[in-house]
Protein backbone atom coordinates (compact mmCIF):
# COMPACT_ATOMS: atom_id res chain seq x y z
CA UNK A 1 0.00 0.00 0.00
CA UNK A 2 2.78 2.47 0.82
CA UNK A 3 4.39 2.17 -2.60
CA UNK A 4 1.38 3.02 -4.78
CA UNK A 5 2.15 5.85 -7.23
CA UNK A 6 -0.39 8.59 -7.94
CA UNK A 7 -0.51 12.08 -9.42
CA UNK A 8 -1.30 14.85 -6.91
CA UNK A 9 -1.51 18.61 -7.52
CA UNK A 10 -0.37 20.98 -4.79
CA UNK A 11 -0.11 24.76 -4.63
CA UNK A 12 3.14 26.60 -3.96
CA UNK A 13 4.20 26.45 -0.32
CA UNK A 14 7.15 26.90 1.99
CA UNK A 15 8.32 24.24 4.45
CA UNK A 16 10.77 24.46 7.33
CA UNK A 17 14.39 23.63 6.57
CA UNK A 18 14.53 21.95 10.00
CA UNK A 19 12.18 20.35 12.48
CA UNK A 20 10.99 22.71 15.24
CA UNK A 21 13.62 22.63 17.98
CA UNK A 22 13.38 22.56 21.74
CA UNK A 23 14.77 26.13 21.89
CA UNK A 24 12.08 27.35 19.49
CA UNK A 25 9.38 25.59 21.51
CA UNK A 26 10.62 27.09 24.79
CA UNK A 27 10.68 30.59 23.30
CA UNK A 28 6.87 30.46 22.90
CA UNK A 29 5.53 27.83 25.28
CA UNK A 30 6.01 27.08 28.94
CA UNK A 31 8.54 24.38 29.63
CA UNK A 32 9.83 21.67 27.36
CA UNK A 33 7.80 18.48 26.85
CA UNK A 34 10.74 16.58 25.36
CA UNK A 35 12.07 13.33 26.77
CA UNK A 36 15.58 14.13 25.54
CA UNK A 37 16.25 17.48 27.23
CA UNK A 38 19.51 19.41 27.44
CA UNK A 39 19.78 19.79 23.66
CA UNK A 40 18.35 23.10 22.48
CA UNK A 41 18.95 22.28 18.81
CA UNK A 42 17.38 18.83 19.00
CA UNK A 43 13.81 18.56 17.71
CA UNK A 44 11.07 19.07 20.27
CA UNK A 45 9.25 15.79 20.84
CA UNK A 46 6.48 14.34 22.97
CA UNK A 47 4.22 16.86 21.23
CA UNK A 48 0.74 15.72 20.21
CA UNK A 49 -1.03 17.02 17.12
CA UNK A 50 -3.16 19.42 19.17
CA UNK A 51 -0.09 20.74 21.03
CA UNK A 52 1.62 21.38 17.70
CA UNK A 53 -1.42 23.43 16.68
CA UNK A 54 -1.22 25.35 19.98
CA UNK A 55 2.40 26.25 19.24
CA UNK A 56 1.52 27.34 15.70
CA UNK A 57 -1.36 29.49 16.93
CA UNK A 58 0.95 31.36 19.33
CA UNK A 59 3.61 31.69 16.65
CA UNK A 60 1.09 33.19 14.23
CA UNK A 61 -0.07 35.74 16.82
CA UNK A 62 3.54 36.74 17.47
CA UNK A 63 4.64 36.91 13.81
CA UNK A 64 1.43 37.93 12.02
CA UNK A 65 1.92 35.02 9.61
CA UNK A 66 -0.17 31.90 8.97
CA UNK A 67 2.13 28.99 9.70
CA UNK A 68 0.60 25.52 9.77
CA UNK A 69 1.55 21.87 9.57
CA UNK A 70 2.21 20.61 6.03
CA UNK A 71 -0.40 18.47 4.33
CA UNK A 72 0.61 14.87 3.77
CA UNK A 73 0.96 15.55 0.03
CA UNK A 74 3.18 18.59 0.65
CA UNK A 75 5.29 16.63 3.12
CA UNK A 76 5.98 13.84 0.63
CA UNK A 77 6.69 16.27 -2.22
CA UNK A 78 9.22 18.11 -0.04
CA UNK A 79 10.70 14.85 1.23
CA UNK A 80 11.32 13.65 -2.31
CA UNK A 81 13.10 16.89 -3.23
CA UNK A 82 10.36 18.12 -5.53
CA UNK A 83 8.83 14.81 -6.49
CA UNK A 84 11.86 12.65 -7.30
CA UNK A 85 11.62 8.88 -6.95
CA UNK A 86 13.96 8.21 -4.05
CA UNK A 87 14.08 5.52 -1.42
CA UNK A 88 14.65 8.03 1.41
CA UNK A 89 14.16 11.78 1.74
CA UNK A 90 17.20 12.94 -0.19
CA UNK A 91 18.53 9.85 -1.91
CA UNK A 92 19.48 6.26 -1.23
CA UNK A 93 22.36 6.59 1.29
CA UNK A 94 20.54 6.50 4.62
CA UNK A 95 23.62 6.99 6.84
CA UNK A 96 24.26 10.37 5.19
CA UNK A 97 20.62 11.50 5.44
CA UNK A 98 18.93 10.22 8.59
CA UNK A 99 19.24 9.57 12.32
CA UNK A 100 17.78 6.08 12.73
CA UNK A 101 18.37 2.99 14.86
CA UNK A 102 21.66 2.29 13.05
CA UNK A 103 23.39 5.58 13.98
CA UNK A 104 21.30 7.66 16.44
CA UNK A 105 22.79 6.32 19.70
CA UNK A 106 19.14 5.78 20.69
CA UNK A 107 18.15 9.43 21.01
CA UNK A 108 17.33 12.53 18.97
CA UNK A 109 20.21 14.51 17.49
CA UNK A 110 20.64 18.25 16.72
CA UNK A 111 18.83 19.23 13.53
CA UNK A 112 20.75 19.91 10.32
CA UNK A 113 23.81 17.75 11.06
CA UNK A 114 23.30 15.33 8.17
CA UNK A 115 23.00 15.97 4.44
CA UNK A 116 19.94 17.85 3.16
CA UNK A 117 17.78 16.71 0.29
CA UNK A 118 17.82 18.40 -3.13
CA UNK A 119 15.67 21.27 -1.83
CA UNK A 120 18.00 21.94 1.10
CA UNK A 121 15.67 20.39 3.71
CA UNK A 122 17.21 18.38 6.56
CA UNK A 123 16.04 15.39 8.61
CA UNK A 124 12.87 14.52 6.72
CA UNK A 125 13.91 10.90 7.12
CA UNK A 126 14.68 10.05 10.74
CA UNK A 127 15.29 12.00 13.95
CA UNK A 128 11.54 12.32 14.75
CA UNK A 129 8.33 11.39 12.99
CA UNK A 130 6.63 14.57 11.75
CA UNK A 131 2.97 15.41 12.09
CA UNK A 132 1.08 16.46 8.99
CA UNK A 133 -2.20 18.36 9.12
CA UNK A 134 -4.02 15.68 7.10
CA UNK A 135 -6.49 13.02 8.13
CA UNK A 136 -5.53 9.46 7.27
CA UNK A 137 -7.22 7.73 4.37
CA UNK A 138 -6.23 4.28 3.14
CA UNK A 139 -7.26 5.07 -0.41
CA UNK A 140 -5.74 8.54 -0.89
CA UNK A 141 -9.15 10.07 -1.57
CA UNK A 142 -7.89 13.65 -1.54
CA UNK A 143 -7.59 14.05 2.23
CA UNK A 144 -3.80 14.00 1.84
CA UNK A 145 -4.10 17.38 0.08
CA UNK A 146 -6.03 19.14 2.86
CA UNK A 147 -5.69 20.13 6.50
CA UNK A 148 -8.07 18.88 9.16
CA UNK A 149 -9.04 21.08 12.08
CA UNK A 150 -9.39 20.17 15.73
CA UNK A 151 -13.06 19.25 15.30
CA UNK A 152 -12.41 16.56 12.70
CA UNK A 153 -12.71 13.08 14.14
CA UNK A 154 -10.26 10.56 12.78
CA UNK A 155 -6.64 9.55 12.71
CA UNK A 156 -3.85 11.95 11.72
CA UNK A 157 -0.85 11.13 9.53
CA UNK A 158 2.77 11.40 10.51
CA UNK A 159 5.72 10.69 8.23
CA UNK A 160 9.48 10.24 8.10
CA UNK A 161 10.55 7.72 10.71
CA UNK A 162 12.52 8.38 13.88
CA UNK A 163 15.75 7.77 15.76
CA UNK A 164 14.48 4.41 17.07
CA UNK A 165 13.26 2.95 13.76
CA UNK A 166 14.95 0.64 11.29
CA UNK A 167 15.93 1.63 7.75
CA UNK A 168 12.67 0.19 6.43
CA UNK A 169 10.67 2.84 8.33
CA UNK A 170 12.80 5.66 6.88
CA UNK A 171 11.50 5.15 3.34
CA UNK A 172 9.90 8.17 1.66
CA UNK A 173 6.76 6.11 0.97
CA UNK A 174 6.06 5.05 4.57
CA UNK A 175 2.98 6.62 6.18
CA UNK A 176 1.59 6.10 9.67
CA UNK A 177 -1.66 7.01 11.34
CA UNK A 178 -2.46 7.69 14.96
CA UNK A 179 -4.85 9.59 17.23
CA UNK A 180 -4.12 13.33 17.51
CA UNK A 181 -3.66 13.05 21.28
CA UNK A 182 -0.64 10.76 20.89
CA UNK A 183 2.71 12.12 22.04
CA UNK A 184 5.95 10.22 22.34
CA UNK A 185 9.72 10.73 22.30
CA UNK A 186 9.73 9.82 18.61
CA UNK A 187 7.25 12.45 17.33
CA UNK A 188 7.76 16.14 16.49
CA UNK A 189 6.88 18.47 13.63
CA UNK A 190 8.03 21.09 11.13
CA UNK A 191 6.25 24.18 9.89
CA UNK A 192 4.69 25.01 6.53
CA UNK A 193 3.42 28.27 5.08
CA UNK A 194 1.39 29.07 1.97
CA UNK A 195 3.42 30.92 -0.66
CA UNK A 196 2.43 34.55 -1.27
CA UNK A 197 0.94 34.98 -4.74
Amino acid sequence: EDEAQRRVCISDFHIGKYEVTQAQWRALMRGNPSHFTGCDECPVEQVGWNEALDYIQKLNVRTGKNYRLPTEAEWEYACRGGGLRQRYCGGDNLDQLAWFSGNSRQRTQPVGQLAPNRLGIHDMSGNVWEWTCSLYSVTYDGTEQHCADRNHAGLRVFRGGSWENSAHRMRAAVRYRIVPTYSGATVGFRLALDAVR
